[in-house]
């Protein structure tokens, strides 16, 4: 997938919104601020939050590694071009956006959670 592809995926996520940070990060967010992907994270590839069963299994796969400064709250990272096909990215990016979903307060789910 392209980072435009990524992005246009992101954004159909429910309630989800894209930020420009950190002078060129893409950063996609739900409920205001709490973030599930990063664009062009560190200047090239993408960042994305995963469950803590699955971290380390992923680090271990060749071109990804545990995200600088996010690593501890499960944040894998890769450069271009991408190691992981588009159907496996988008569960990945999905699975990002429920878990943080799945964080939030019960009041600020509604209408975010995709297994109800």
């Amino acid at each position: 997938m392209t980072a435009d592809q990524i992005a246009t995926f992101c954004l159909t996520l429910p309630g989800a919104r894209e930020d420009l940070k950190w002078g060129s990060n893409r950063v996609f967010s739900v409920a205001g601020n709490k973030m599930f992907a990063i664009l062009d994270f560190l200047g090239d590839g993408l960042a994305f939050k995963v469950g803590p069963e699955l971290f380390l299994g992923f680090v271990d796969r060749p071109g990804i590694h545990p995200a600088p400064y996010l690593a501890r709250a499960h944040w894998i990272s890769m450069g271009t071009p991408l190691p992981l096909g588009d159907d496996e990215l988008r569960e990945l990016l999905t699975r990002s956006h429920q878990l943080v979903v799945r964080k939030l307060a019960k009041i600020r789910q509604v209408g975010l959670l995709l297994d109800q």
